[in-house]
């Protein structure tokens, strides 16, 4: 049955590229995508720097240096020059303020309130797949607490990676003399983990937040989507303000704030038109597999 399912998510559940566009196109009307990507970026913004100092308590207890500096230069790499900046600064001043206490019990309400834009999204995903929510109250905050968790261990798994890939490698073929042909092999296979990390990430909260049971898949058309869109779209958007619009001539100093916001709204969208995709996909798979037994019904 599993493997039915993994094979009509990848055929589309039978529709074709140009009807499977149709009908997202007409449930993002539907679902109120946009306006519900609206509310979700302003809950990301005030999760951000909760979340951030989540994660720099953690990065703490790996015995590696830089690599909170480097998640930082990614972030630059990725959001618009304006919007990383102002991340960066405030960061760094929330930091050093509160150093001696980012691994106390300060890290647990940390993490209590970094899930807020979590449990944002497993209400907009409810939408999305069109259920009411049943759980419990308590159930949906530790729900959004373990997703919070498990989504910033894979980030840090990723900038690991990418950062100290290189030389774990390197210390992995010494310790059991691989040699340098496992080292260049590591090299080239770290780059696909680090995507499958994000994908994985990805696909997480789309089979968990949802109050609905599915089927597991390692890999989705919509989170595969999702992560394609979100890189287009931070490419896009980081080279349209660096040539054409310069939000801080405009704005001012809350120009960074601005672009930060755009930003989350625009991530907010692709995740949720992800998402749609999926929703869609299984659903034409339902329908397909009920037809036949509707006909024999009638028979």
């Amino acid at each position: 049955m599993a493997h039915t399912a993994d094979a009509s998510v990848w055929k589309l559940g039978g529709l074709s590229v140009r009807d499977l566009t149709a009908r997202v196109w007409d449930e993002i009307g539907r679902d109120e995508v946009m306006e519900r990507a609206a509310a979700l970026s302003y809950y990301f913004l005030f999760a951000l720097f909760p979340a951030l100092l989540f994660l720099v308590a953690l990065l703490s207890y790996l015995p590696l240096q830089g690599v909170q500096e480097r998640l930082l230069a990614y972030a630059r790499e990725v959001m618009p020059p304006a919007a990383a900046m102002t991340l960066d600064k405030t960061l760094g001043e929330i930091v050093n303020a509160r150093r001696g206490g980012l691994l106390s019990v300060g890290v647990l309400a940390t993490l209590w309130a970094s899930s807020n834009g979590m449990a944002s999204i497993m209400s907009t995903l409810n939408a999305v797949w069109g259920v009411r929510e049943g759980r419990p109250w308590w159930k949906r905050r530790l729900l959004a607490v373990a997703l919070t968790l498990g989504f910033s261990i894979f980030v840090i798994a990723a900038m690991v990676l990418m950062v100290f890939g290189p030389k774990i490698g390197g210390l992995v073929a010494n310790w059991f003399g691989l040699g340098d042909v496992f080292t260049a092999a590591w090299n080239i296979a770290s780059i696909p983990i680090v995507i499958a990390c994000a994908l994985i990430g990805i696909q997480l909260v789309y089979y968990l937040a949802p109050a609905r049971a599915r089927h597991w898949h390692w890999i989705t058309p919509g989170a595969a989507l999702a992560l394609i869109a979100w890189l287009a779209m931070s490419f896009g958007l980081r080279i349209y303000v660096n040539h054409f619009g310069n939000y801080s001539a405009t704005y001012g100093s809350i120009g960074g704030v601005i672009l930060l916001m755009l930003w989350f709204y625009l991530s907010s969208v692709v995740f949720l038109v992800g998402a749609e995709v999926d929703a869609e996909i299984e659903a034409a798979a339902a329908r397909a597999q009920t037809r036949p037994a509707i006909r024999r019904a009638a028979a």
